[in-house]
């Protein structure tokens, strides 16, 4: 029984029912078959068609024959299909369905006059059972739900490239309108692009601070390298990738996240903390909570404490700079890592 396939699509839906008279379609002899009335789900023609005795001799009238069959002339469609009885109280059947469970099925147009397009199941259901748990007066009643499907495949639409773009534009100085002077390096950049990125890059270029008016802007507190990346992820909204030479040491990203703080670049201090995560080590931990801390990064604050206090690794930290350094500045987070480290 085949199943969809990832990538297949659901276009179009129709759920009917069928309601045999089952006393009446006794009389009929096995091979003969009555007909719901023709739907349309999809652009496509649909009706069961269904053996009151079976579609052959070999089962001695014993079961009822289900197919869904396809009407139309259309050269092939692709269709999911459940069947089921409805039982007396009004629910799906309770005996085994692991055979009429859902199918998938393409209808191929065959051109063939004596055969039929259809699909479905010779011993649908036995007649003793159908009789004893499905049979309401005199009649039971058949529900088919079509499904049907487009599994071509789909147009292919390729990555997006915007920050390709915007980085070739970054890369060629003579349209940028702004320049930023660290220490001894000059950046140059576009006020648009880094206004719509940054929310104080926008305040300080186009609102009434003096930076408005200059075209050289100098900088402070912020290193050449950690610029560089800033800039390039205002432009790409990537970080430089592992074949790009670029420092991935805790400095740098500690120092990128306090850039991103500053700039208000929310996306870029999320990625940052996650690198910092990254490499928590007894060695690093203490000087990464310190700067979770400073810069507001509970997520990072929480898994930093977490660590401190796991097994052996506060006996280890606490012999590091980083915490001979953190124990003045945060007072409030050494006494609760004592406390933990107690519990």
């Amino acid at each position: 029984m085949a199943e969809p396939e990832t990538g297949t699509t659901i276009v179009a839906s129709y759920v009917f029912q069928f309601k045999v008279d089952y006393e009446q379609s006794q009389q009929l002899p096995i091979h003969k078959a009555i007909y719901s009335d023709i739907v349309s789900a999809g652009g496509h023609l649909w009706r069961i068609m269904c053996y009151p005795r079976g579609d052959t001799e070999d089962d001695k009238g014993e079961y009822i024959s289900v197919y869904l069959e396809h009407m139309s002339k259309s050269t092939s469609v692709g269709a999911i299909f459940d069947i089921f009885i409805i039982g007396r109280d009004g629910k799906s059947p309770t005996w085994d369905t692991s055979k009429i469970s859902r199918t998938l099925q393409t209808f191929e147009i065959n051109g063939d006059k004596d055969q039929r397009d259809c699909w479905g199941w010779s011993q649908f259901v036995k007649e003793t059972i159908l009789e004893q748990d499905y049979l309401t007066g005199r009649h039971f009643t058949i529900v088919c739900t079509i499904m049907i499907i487009d599994d071509s495949p789909p147009i292919a639409v390729p990555p997006p490239d915007i920050g390709t773009h915007l980085s070739r534009l970054l890369d060629h100085a003579d349209r940028t309108d702004v320049s930023f002077v660290v220490d001894d390096e000059t950046f140059r950049g576009h006020r648009a692009v880094l206004a719509a990125r940054s929310p104080v890059f926008r305040a300080e270029l186009f609102g009434s601070m003096s930076e408005a008016t200059m075209t050289s802007i100098t900088l402070h507190d912020i290193t050449p390298a950690t610029f560089k990346v800033m800039l390039r992820f205002i432009y790409t909204d990537e970080l430089p990738g592992e074949d790009e030479p670029a420092d991935s040491s805790v400095e740098m990203f500690q120092d990128l996240l306090a850039a991103a703080d500053r700039y208000a670049l929310d996306r870029l201090k999320i990625i940052c903390t996650q690198k910092l995560w990254e490499k928590v080590s007894v060695d690093t931990v203490a000087t990464i909570l310190a700067c979770a801390e400073t810069y507001n990064c509970q997520a990072l604050k929480n898994k930093c404490i977490s660590f401190f206090v796991a097994d052996e690794n506060f006996k280890e930290a606490m012999f590091t700079d980083g915490y001979a350094l953190l124990v003045p500045k945060f007072p409030s987070i050494t006494a609760e890592l004592k406390r933990r480290v107690r519990a």
